[in-house]
């Protein structure tokens, strides 16, 4: 069940955290639930998860018009079409994607804009988005003077083999939230390490993991293999 698999998770959450020194209290577990139905979400919900992420405007919809507890915080995780702000903000409390300067403006201009992390594409990949590191501290200066609450960076890697070699990466990203909390000291947040990485992410001074995979396709390997034995 994905409870078991949430479980596993956070106990190698824990246990990376203690490697380094850290406490794991200072990390948390979003969830992400992308494609994956309400029940589901109630199962962790009921597991004590409250942490889940979107990536979808419609998505995130869905969620909110179902029947599912008032206290799960919702985060948006994906790509931010201008034309769809306005459907994501109200429902969420943080987005994890604030990825160009166009977004500053609508963003702004909400009632209440939800917090931000600045992405950052630290490998300059043309089919992910997210600012160069070079232009980050002045989109946080931005951000900020257009009274748009920052809350840290995020940044999604190139894909690896092997989950060491994105050390460096989140390592970067480490440093440059210490040059941009410099600046702005309410931006403590990092949010970095999925399913492949998160231990290593963690290891380099993680706040947020964000996790999918690994937490719902241990239940779908057991429904596949119940199945082909019926």
């Amino acid at each position: 069940m994905a409870t078991r698999a949430l479980n596993s998770i956070k106990e190698r959450m824990v246990a990376a955290a203690l490697r380094v020194g850290r406490d794991p209290a200072d990390v948390s577990l979003l969830a992400v639930s992308k494609g994956r139905t309400s029940e589901e979400v109630r199962e962790l919900y009921d597991a004590g998860q409250r942490l889940f992420g979107e990536n979808r405007p419609q998505g995130l919809r869905d969620r909110i018009a179902a029947d599912l507890p008032e206290d799960i915080e919702w985060h948006f995780v994906g790509n931010v079409q201008r034309r769809a702000i306005k459907l994501i903000a109200p429902s969420i409390v943080l987005l994890h994607s604030f990825d160009r300067t166009r977004l500053v403006e609508p963003w702004a201009g909400l009632e209440r804009p939800p917090p931000v992390l600045i992405e950052v594409n630290f490998a300059a990949e043309p089919q992910k988005h997210g600012f160069n590191p070079a232009e980050v501290r002045g989109a946080a200066d931005l951000v900020v003077e257009r009274g748009i609450p920052l809350r840290g960076l995020m940044i999604i890697p190139p894909r690896v083999d092997v989950a060491e070699d994105a050390r460096g990466w989140f390592a970067g990203l480490r440093e440059l939230g210490e040059a941009v909390r410099s600046d702005h000291p309410e931006a403590t947040e990092l949010s970095m390490g999925m399913t492949d990485d998160f231990e290593v992410a963690i290891e380099e001074g993680a706040s947020i993991v964000r996790i999918g995979r690994a937490i719902f396709e241990t239940t779908d390997r057991e429904i596949s293999e119940g199945s082909s034995e019926d």
